[in-house]
């Protein structure tokens, strides 16, 4: 057997299977399709491949072959524990769409084995599923001996989930040796012990499983294989752990270089673990990024989030100090590049937004794990072994602090955590957040899905009037809500607001003020009704037909808005959310850092370019299938039906959308993005305007231009330059405050000393300090401690009606066990707040000012 390296390895087995007129196709992306709502990352080779199983879909070739990336987290804390466990794999397959079977599979299999591989066939087992005599007489024809073909049951050799396709399945082992063994006489494949290893499973997807729990024969039968790259590398390398492959080992020799460590040396278990921890996670940050993955607080974003910030904090624990993933992310690329092009490709990309997450965890990384420090001090000396549910709570919604780091910080110290606690905490912020998005409309308009009448059809693509039949009518003291068989009213969805307009009757008349949509049902609210609206009546519906174009504008300005986004900033970018009506387009994204000004110029000028090639918007109906083909944009965790409709702006833009837009892009008039901010950690926001919206707005600046210059005395074109001599003359202003201030505080050092309380011989200095900042009680502070010993200082800042407090510490009496952080949380807890910090310096803010001498009071108490 010779020793092959993983990507020598690849290559080998997908030429291999080429060879036998197989397809190769390239892995694809870690983010499911659209339509598979099943996954949210791929985590299988088969995965990507389902809709080709299960018929949704024509494969592109009856016979497929693929290397595909994967990524499961849900044994997460055993990796680095073990040698075989890790969140990132690669896959390898071959695969049949109801062409060869059994005996074309497991003979391929072991010419790949023995003419390719070169594995010594004395070392080779297989199992079969205990009733599958074809699958073990194809193995004797294969010359496997009998004594080595094991039948095994359902749990061992059958793959079904749930009802539909499944069938017995064909696992290859290879044997390491007595040395792995448990020494029992009957060894064999299906002991629990070390020696035989999987590495190349074979599904023959035969049957159907019913409802009625039997099974009938497929059609056409499948064959579905998978063999762990990183598996079958290890016993072609002759290593036991995943981490000594070629490639891995060159990732994880990086880590080594960087923490200055040693690794697999006596004594040097625990930084082994953490060393595995931060190869493994970056093979999978890397990859993910690369797909588009981007760090978030929900989904598969959360999942990165979670790698990156979990191989940041086993950093710390092996001794690196400063931000270190990013330069390894290069060793990941340098080995997965050539197969993998897209990340040579985001090179410079992946690394960014992981030195951008790895900075900002710093940030709240070493605050978290002392107050944690603190809970654990707490619970050591209580004699308590679980931390409370609402104190990780707030560490993670105060502090951004993640459960899951809290959680392995407490395990390593020997404690655990109330995680129903902590959900329970989780699930009542959730529930107050939605009771307090709920508006009065919300609930007045709950009707419509109690209502026993027929869907609703929308009329209003093609037409802005109708005549139509009411079907259902609601009217209280406040307001009037109609139902209709057919409305050119669109409800608001999608990110789109409802249209508005009038309804009348023979006999009634009223405006439409808002529509909304449940269960299909349009529910229309009347305003200023003159007459009475009864059911049955014929309606007479017209839109307002300049809002309608407003709002078209808008929204297709969104779709041209998207695909420049993508362009400029990368293929990453996807919405997060949207709003459009008459007036602006609001636009989410995912992205990891603010715009510069050339990019949000580069952007407004991409869109505006489209505008003026009058592209032309073309509307097609089709299923999720045609969707795909046609390479249209989806929003992830969307519902889509059977038909869904893709909204095409020329080759510029391919979107699913339900929304209302208008047939040529040279409508829109014109583009302006009005503003770019951050909304949530890797979410921007986009507002902008077009046509009219852009008049307005320039309306709007031009009367602000002309307030400002008439308060500053000057005129418009003079007014940057009275802003900027103002503003000169304010920053001068500021620094000779400062400097007085300063000065002043300088001069009172001896005074605050002097005065100071004398407790148990240590100097207590409480002194409130109106208008001060941080920054001003810092430096105090720092003075003070050069000119005395043993000194604590407990100051309180007062800026309106908000008090900050600073406790500050002399060495030698942190030395002696005092601790700043433990001071502050209890002396701002009087006056109704709360903080932390270091055991020298920590400060805290509270509310009631009032309370400050009180304050001081618990600090004098607390050092006494």
């Amino acid at each position: 057997m010779e020793k092959m390296g993983l990507n020598e390895l690849r290559k080998a087995f997908l030429d291999f299977y080429v060879s036998k007129e197989h397809y190769k196709a390239p892995s694809a992306p870690l983010i499911p399709e659209a339509g598979d709502k099943s996954l949210l990352i791929i985590n299988s080779g088969m995965a990507p491949l389902k809709k080709y199983f299960s018929g949704q879909e024509v494969p592109p070739a009856k016979r497929m072959t693929t290397c595909q990336k994967c990524v499961r987290t849900g044994d997460i804390e055993n990796v680095g524990k073990t040698s075989r466990h890790g969140t990132f794999f690669e896959m390898l397959g071959n695969f049949s769409f109801g062409d060869y079977f059994k005996k074309e599979t497991l003979t391929w299999g072991m010419e790949f084995i023995r003419e390719v591989l070169k594995m010594p066939t004395d070392r080779l087992w297989a199992t079969v599923y205990k009733d599958d005599d074809d699958a073990y007489n194809i193995w004797k024809e294969l010359g496997m001996p009998e004594d080595r073909i094991v039948r095994l049951g359902k749990e061992d050799n059958f793959w079904e989930i749930g009802l539909g396709p499944c069938g017995p399945d064909s696992e290859i082992f290879y044997d390491r040796g007595e040395a792995f063994g448990c020494g029992k006489p009957d060894c064999k494949p299906g002991c629990d012990c070390d020696r035989y290893v999987e590495f190349w499973n074979h599904v023959f997807t035969q049957f159907s499983k019913e409802e009625d729990g039997s099974y009938s024969d497929l059609a056409h039968p499948n064959i579905d294989t998978g063999m762990g790259l990183e598996r079958i590398a290890c016993i072609m390398q002759g290593v036991d752990s995943i981490f000594d492959i070629d490639t891995i080992r060159y990732i994880l020799d990086g880590v080594l270089e960087v923490s200055g460590k040693e690794y697999e040396k006596d004594g040097t278990e625990t930084s082994d673990v953490s060393i595995r921890i931060i190869t493994d996670h970056l093979r999978s940050m890397v990859f993910m990024i690369g797909d588009g993955i981007l760090p978030s607080n929900e989904g598969r974003g959360y999942v990165l989030r979670r790698l990156i910030r979990r191989a940041a904090r086993h950093g710390r624990l092996i001794g690196i100090e400063d931000a270190f993933l990013s330069k390894l992310a290069d060793r990941v690329i340098a080995v997965s590049g050539e197969a993998y092009p897209e990340l040579v490709e985001k090179q410079e990309l992946i690394k960014r937004i992981i030195s951008i997450e790895e900075e900002k965890f710093a940030q709240t990384l070493d605050q978290g794990i002392e107050i944690i420090g603190e809970y654990i001090a707490d619970m050591k000396a209580s004699g308590e072994t679980v931390l409370k549910g609402e104190l990780a709570f707030k560490l993670y919604d105060t502090y951004g602090f993640p459960v899951e780091v809290t959680e392995e910080i407490l395990a390593e110290e020997g404690f655990m955590l109330d995680m129903e606690g902590f959900n329970a905490n989780m699930s009542l912020q959730r529930e107050t957040a939605r009771k307090g998005r709920k508006t009065d409309d919300e609930e007045g308009w709950k009707g419509a899905s109690n209502l026993d009448i027929p869907q609703t059809e929308f009329l209003g693509y093609e037409t802005l009037t109708s005549e139509s039949k009411a079907l259902a009518v609601e009217t209280d003291d406040e307001k009037t809500v109609i139902y209709l068989d057919a409305t050119p009213f669109y409800a608001e969805s999608g990110g789109q607001v409802y249209d508005t307009g009038v309804m009348s009757t023979d006999s009634a008349k009223a405006k439409v003020v808002g529509v909304t949509k449940q269960g299909g049902r349009f529910a229309h609210m009347l305003s200023e009704v003159e007459g009475e609206f009864k059911t049955g009546d014929t309606v007479f519906c017209e839109v307002d037909r300049t809002r309608r174009n407003r709002i078209a504008r808008n929204h297709t300005a969104t779709h041209l808005l998207q695909a420049a986004l993508r362009n400029v900033l990368g293929t990453h970018v996807q919405q997060s959310g949207s709003s459009v009506n008459d007036k602006v387009l609001r636009f989410d994204f995912t992205h990891f850092e603010a715009m510069s000004e050339a990019e949000i110029s580069a952007i407004e000028s991409m869109v505006n370019q489209k505008i003026e090639e009058f592209l032309q918007v073309s509307v097609q109906e089709t299923d999720m299938a045609g969707a795909n083909k046609l390479g249209a944009m989806a929003l992830f965790g969307e519902k889509y039906g059977d038909t869904v409709r893709v909204v095409s702006c020329g080759d510029f833009s391919v979107e699913l959308c339900g929304g209302t837009h208008v047939s040529n892009t040279g409508e829109i008039g014109a583009f302006r993005i009005l503003s770019e901010s951050g909304i949530a950690s890797g979410v921007r926001r986009i507002e902008a305007v077009t046509a009219s919206g852009i008049l307005e707005n320039y309306i709007g600046e031009v009367e602000r231009s002309a307030t400002l210059s008439s308060m500053l005395k000057t005129t418009p074109d003079q007014l940057v330059q009275k802003t900027e001599n103002l503003m000169s003359s304010l920053r001068a202003a500021n620094s000779e405050l400062d400097h007085y201030k300063q000065k002043e505080m300088g001069d009172s050092v001896s005074t605050f000393i002097d005065s100071a309380d004398n407790v148990n011989g240590i100097t207590l200095i409480t002194k409130r300090l109106d208008g001060a900042t941080t920054d001003d009680m810092r430096s105090l502070s720092d003075t003070i401690k050069e000119k005395a010993k043993s000194v604590a200082m407990v100051f309180a800042a007062v800026n309106e009606d908000k008090v900050t407090f600073l406790v500050s510490l002399s060495d030698d009496l942190v030395e002696k066990g005092l601790h700043a952080g433990n001071i502050v949380k209890e002396v701002a807890k009087v006056a109704g707040g709360g903080g932390g910090g270091k055991a020298n310096m920590a400060q805290a803010g509270a509310k009631d000012i009032s309370k400050i001498d009180e304050a001081f009071s618990v600090a004098k108490a607390l050092i006494k």
